[in-house]
């Protein structure tokens, strides 16, 4: 086996953080931990105004539930490495740690891919049958739905997972970000991975991608319902009840293709910029869905404004 840093053991990884600025964590720090924060209390927020709000209890904010529960546990997936790495609390993780990250990083990374696309039919039914729509989207169907959501993302991953208990890790034990992702770990593997490589990419092509061009579909025939509508005041009002959902999607497949472009084709990149683009992709959707959704859902806004409002007063 490779030699490994004097402080990392064989059984644990090097956590990268943000190369060349260790210096200035703790000014790094100070951003990172107000997004953190941003992150749970925005979702929570959300989650709450959803649960208390009988006017709320509709199929659009059931899914919108879903969708703030699934970041705020990608959140908190990852708080403790990103935090713990900048407040100076640890350098390194086990293998046992790293490989249950990555599983949850994973997992809800499908998760919120399901959940949009769930979100992408909810507004095709609201717009293209919109008399049939209380009587298709019930609540048993939502509950099946998430149902279907949660045993997607959370039966897939293990057979690869679990299989990254059993390589072996000969190439120094250095990940390249403050959070472990399954393709960092194989790249630290000297044992045959081509089972790992291959489910991987099945995967992706099965859920992300899929998801994606069902999406796209999906507004393909928003798009036809919306041009059927013979009042343009109305095609305008039905296709703004879109606008969040398209925002949504724009904000958590940008950065998933960016760190997929960068690992792919940005090897001669400084550590730097790896690590930078693999925080965005952690934590850009959770922080930027809240705000999205706050801003240009009004029931959302207003009930969120009276909630903030009670606190104050």
């Amino acid at each position: 086996m490779a030699s490994l840093s004097p402080s990392v053991n064989s059984s644990s990884f090097l956590l990268a953080g943000f190369s060349g600025l260790e210096q200035q964590y703790h000014w790094i720090s100070i951003p990172f931990s107000a997004i953190y924060a941003m992150v749970l209390l925005g979702n929570s927020l959300v989650l709450h105004v959803i649960r208390t709000e009988p006017s709320l209890h509709q199929p659009m904010f059931y899914f919108l539930a879903m969708l703030a529960l699934t970041d705020l546990c990608m959140g908190l997936s990852t708080m403790c490495t990103v935090l713990g790495i900048l407040w100076g609390f640890i350098q390194e993780i086990s293998l046992d740690a790293c490989i249950a990250q990555s599983y949850f990083i994973h997992g809800l990374s499908f998760m919120e891919s399901s959940v949009l696309l769930a979100m992408a039919f909810d507004r095709y039914i609201a717009i293209g049958h919109p008399l049939r729509y209380s009587s298709i989207l019930t609540q048993d169907k939502i509950m099946k739905i998430g149902m279907a959501i949660l045993c997607r993302s959370t039966l897939l991953i293990p057979p690869a997972i679990i299989r990254l208990k059993f390589l072996n890790y000969c190439h120094p034990h250095v990940l390249s970000h403050s959070f472990c992702l399954h393709q960092d770990l194989l790249r630290l593997a000297c044992s045959d991975i081509r089972f790992n490589s291959y489910y991987a990419l099945m995967l992706v092509i099965c859920t992300l991608l899929l998801d994606a061009l069902l999406i796209l579909f999906s507004y393909v025939l928003i798009l036809k319902s919306v041009l059927a509508i013979a009042s343009q005041e109305e095609r305008h009002k039905s296709f703004q009840t879109c606008i969040s959902h398209i925002c949504a999607v724009l904000v958590f497949y940008i950065p998933i293709i960016s760190l997929t472009m960068v690992h792919r084709f940005g090897k001669h990149l400084p550590a730097m910029v790896h690590g930078l683009m693999g925080n965005i992709y952690i934590l850009f959707p959770p922080l930027m869905n809240p705000i999205i959704y706050s801003v240009k859902t009004q029931k959302i806004r207003s009930r969120v404004l009276r909630v903030v409002s009670l606190k104050i007063y």
